[in-house]
């Protein structure tokens, strides 16, 4: 009998432990415990693509009229439609660890964004953003936010990769692509 009661006590313990990790804590376990590897970001780019290979990438891009300089030195820009049928930019410089790209870093704007533009608001193109990245790595995206909520964005995780999209400023939605393994390590080093 004290057995029983043992097992069901250890069941709802591990059960009420389990409850306490959030959907997120839950999704980046089991994606980076799955041990696969995806690199994709957009345009022929990969995470763990070197510096070399992505200069060259880009050019090819610019020569095809898919990419072009951004408004500042450290910028690729390229023009797109979001899912709603609002135009607007996209901008992107990723970040090196070992000369090999660990990050990439993207803003997203709308072209007629002003202020008085309801249509065109933050949370419209955080949700366009989403769209967009819905069709470019699938659906999966979940919803993560501070306690009084005043922080949210959308997350998916396959294996490594790790997507965040979340609102950078009242015109602007900054999105990251991460290899998730590589920035905790980095994470961990003493400065």
């Amino acid at each position: 009998m004290t057995n029983r009661w043992y097992l069901l006590f250890a069941s709802l313990f591990v059960l009420f432990i389990f409850s306490c990790t959030s959907e997120y804590q839950q999704l980046e376990k089991r994606e980076l415990e799955s041990g696969k590897v995806v690199n994709q970001l957009f345009f022929g780019l990969e995470l763990g693509m070197d510096q070399k290979q992505f200069f060259e990438t880009c050019w090819e891009r610019n020569k095809e009229g898919v990419l072009t300089n951004g408004p500042s030195e450290l910028s690729v820009e390229h023009s797109l439609v979001f899912p709603s049928g609002n135009p607007g930019k996209m901008r992107f410089y990723p970040k090196f660890e070992e000369g090999k790209i660990y990050l990439m870093p993207v803003e997203f704007s709308y072209d007629g964004w002003s202020p008085w533009n309801d249509s065109l608001r933050v949370e419209v193109l955080r949700a366009d953003v989403v769209k967009l990245f819905e069709q470019w790595y699938g659906e999966g995206f979940i919803e993560v936010t501070n306690e009084d909520k005043s922080q949210i964005a959308f997350v998916k995780m396959d294996g490594n990769r790790r997507i965040r999209v979340f609102k950078k400023t009242i015109s602007s939605v900054r999105a990251e692509i991460v290899d998730l393994p590589i920035q905790k390590k980095l994470s961990q080093k003493p400065e």
